[in-house]
Formats: structure tokens, C-alpha cells, sequence
């Protein structure tokens, strides 16, 4: 047995015959680490869900903007996903409220129209 290995008996078993088994520490802590390593991956990757190439593209295409540095794309697509869920959110309670369960133009339009903070896009869904 190696210094890292540890003997662990089998509690089911019966006391005349101990089953034993063998378990490597370092290898379960390495898979506990491999585990970490990507849950973490997996967490900075949903942090958002717009695609940061697009939001740069869009921010370039600003006349004013020469540069964007990745912090600030990231912001900038971040802020968006909370408006639009914010958004979403307002609009789905007129939804709701009329007791339907499909989210259309009329509700956004609703929203919009009640909602003080959201005034500023008034007119903007006119076609």
C-alpha cells in the first residue's frame, strides 16, 4: 500500500469477512479538482448570453468608438441582457394580466406606454 492510499471497510459486510478497498486520495482529490476546473468554465461562459463579437461589431460601427476593450463589450452586453429581461418581465405581467400566455407586440406596446421608465421608447416599435 502506498503512503496516499487509505484502507476502507466495508460497513455492510460481515465481521468475520472484512471486505476492504483500496482508494487513492490523490486521484479523487485530482477529479474533485478536474470537476472545480470546469463547473468554473461553465460559469464564466454563461455569464452572458449575447454574443460579445456582435456587440463589438455594433459598437464599432459608431463613428465615435475606435476602440472597445473587452471589459467594456462585456458590460455593454451585459447591461442589454438585464434590459431585455427587465423588459420581457414588464411586458409579460400585461400578458398576464389579460390572462394569456403568449408574449406579442401589443403587451411590449402596453408596457411601454405605463411603465415611467420605459419611456424613452416610446415610438420606437412603430412600423
Amino acid at each position: 500500500m502506498a503512503a496516499n492510499d487509505i484502507e476502507v471497510m466495508d460497513r455492510e459486510s460481515d465481521s468475520s469477512s472484512p471486505e476492504t478497498e483500496i482508494v487513492n486520495i490523490d486521484a479523487d482529490e485530482n477529479i474533485e479538482k478536474a470537476e472545480e476546473k470546469s463547473s468554473n468554465n461553465t460559469k464564466t461562459e454563461k455569464l452572458v448570453r449575447i454574443p460579445l463579437t456582435r456587440v463589438k461589431h455594433l459598437m464599432k460601427l459608431d463613428p465615435d468608438v475606435t476602440l472597445a476593450s473587452q471589459e467594456a463589450v462585456f458590460l455593454i452586453a451585459r447591461a442589454t441582457e438585464l434590459f431585455v429581461d427587465s423588459l420581457a418581465k414588464e411586458a409579460f405581467s400585461f400578458t398576464s394580466q389579460a390572462k394569456k400566455k403568449t408574449l406579442q407586440k401589443k403587451d411590449i406596446d402596453s408596457c411601454i406606454e405605463l411603465v415611467d421608465s420605459l419611456f424613452f421608447l416610446e415610438g420606437t416599435l412603430d412600423t
